[in-house]
C-alpha cells in the first residue's frame, strides 16, 4: 500500500479538511446531460416573478462611510449615498439640484452635503432634493426604486436568511458585466459547471437534486449540491450547500451540511443601466457570510479585516471567470453572436 493511500484510509473523518482524489480535468464525468438548459430556465422565471419591493443592492455597508459620499448607478440613474453623524443611511438623486454637478465628488459636512461648483447644501431636509428609501442590513445597502421596479412596494428589502450564530465574518466583492441580471442569475443556477469552469475552486461536485418541471413549490424550489472546496494541494473541504432564489435578482447559496454549516454566499444582480457603448451594464454585489461553531473560528473572526481582503479576492477570482460566461450567455440570448447551441 503506498504512503498516500495509507495517509488517506487514517485520516480522521470528523475533521473539516480532508484528502480527495480526483481524474484529470478532461476525464470528469460530463454534465452535460444533466445541465438541462429548459430546466435553468425555468428555474430563472420562477424566480423573476417574485417579489422584490421595488429594492436593489447598491453596495457593501461598510463602503459608505461619513466622511465621502459614495457615487453609484441604479437602472441608468445616478445616485449618491453618505451617513450622517449618526450612521443613518442616506441615498438620493446623484446630480446637484443647482446646475448638476456630480455630487459624489462634494464633501460631506455636518451630515449634509456640500456641493464643490457653489457650495450648494444637500441633504434630507434642504429643498430641491429628495432623499430615496434605503435599507442597511449590516452587510449591504439598499437603495427603493419604485419607477425602475415597478412593483408594489414593501418596507423594506428581501434579506435572505443569514447565519444565526454571534459570531460571523463577511466580506463583499463587487465586479461588473456587460448583460443582464437574469443572466447573473441564470449563470448561478447552473451548479453543473462549476468543477469544469472552475477547477482552481471546487472538486468533486455532484448536483444531488435539482427542481424538475413547471409546476414547482418553493419548498422544493433549490439545486442541492455536493462540492468539495478546493484548498492546497489534494485537500479540501467538503460540504453539502443549497441553491435558492428569494427574489429575482438574489441567488443565495447556503452551506447545509459539512464545515461552516449556516454560512451564505449572497449574489445580487443589480442592473446600472446602458454603457456608453449602448449594452446593459450588471453589477454583481456578492456577500460572503462564514459562520462556524469551532472555537477556532471565533478567534479567526477577531482578525476579520485581515480575512475580508482574502474573501474578496476568492470570489473576485470566480466572478471574472462567471461573468465571461453569463456575458456570452446575454449575447447569444439577444442574437449579438450566432446561436450555435444544440
Amino acid at each position: 500500500m503506498d504512503l498516500r493511500r495509507q495517509v488517506v484510509e487514517r485520516w480522521p473523518a470528523k475533521w473539516p479538511v480532508q484528502p480527495f482524489r480526483e481524474p484529470a480535468w478532461a476525464r470528469q464525468e460530463p454534465t452535460y446531460r444533466e445541465c438541462s438548459p429548459a430546466l435553468i430556465d425555468a428555474a430563472v422565471k420562477r424566480a423573476d416573478v417574485r417579489p422584490a419591493g421595488n429594492w436593489f443592492v447598491v453596495a457593501a455597508s461598510r463602503e459608505i462611510g461619513e466622511d465621502q459620499p459614495l457615487g453609484t448607478r441604479v437602472g441608468g440613474r445616478e445616485l449618491v449615498a453618505w451617513r450622517q453623524a449618526d450612521g443613518d443611511l442616506v441615498i438620493g438623486p446623484g446630480a446637484c439640484p443647482h446646475l448638476g454637478a456630480p455630487l459624489d465628488q462634494a464633501r460631506v459636512h455636518c451630515g449634509e452635503l456640500v456641493c464643490r461648483w457653489h457650495g450648494m447644501r444637500v441633504g434630507p431636509e434642504r429643498p430641491g432634493w429628495s432623499r430615496l428609501p434605503s435599507y442597511d442590513d449590516g452587510v449591504l445597502a439598499w437603495v427603493r426604486l419604485d419607477g425602475l421596479g415597478g412593483e408594489s412596494p414593501t418596507e423594506r428589502p428581501i434579506v435572505p436568511e443569514r447565519p444565526r450564530g454571534d459570531v460571523t465574518v463577511d466580506a463583499v466583492a463587487t465586479l461588473t458585466g456587460t448583460c443582464e441580471p437574469v443572466d447573473i442569475v441564470a449563470n448561478r443556477l447552473d451548479p453543473w459547471h462549476g468543477a469544469w469552469f472552475h477547477p482552481y475552486s471546487f472538486t468533486r461536485l455532484r448536483v444531488l437534486s435539482a427542481p424538475q418541471g413547471n409546476d414547482v413549490t418553493d419548498a422544493d424550489d433549490k439545486f442541492v449540491v455536493e462540492v468539495t472546496f478546493r484548498l492546497a494541494g489534494k485537500l479540501g473541504v467538503p460540504v453539502i450547500a443549497e441553491f435558492t432564489c428569494p427574489e429575482p435578482r438574489t441567488v443565495l447559496m447556503t452551506i447545509v451540511d459539512g464545515e461552516g454549516a449556516g454560512s451564505v454566499v449572497e449574489t445580487h444582480a443589480t442592473p446600472l443601466g446602458k454603457g456608453p457603448d449602448g449594452l446593459p451594464r450588471t453589477a454583481v454585489i456578492e456577500a460572503t457570510i462564514a459562520t462556524s461553531g469551532r472555537p477556532g473560528f471565533a478567534k479567526a473572526a477577531r482578525i476579520a479585516p485581515v480575512l475580508r481582503p482574502l474573501m474578496r479576492r476568492a470570489s473576485a477570482r470566480l466572478w471574472r471567470d462567471d461573468l465571461a460566461y453569463a456575458e456570452r450567455r446575454y449575447a447569444l440570448r439577444t442574437g449579438s453572436v450566432a446561436d450555435g447551441l444544440v
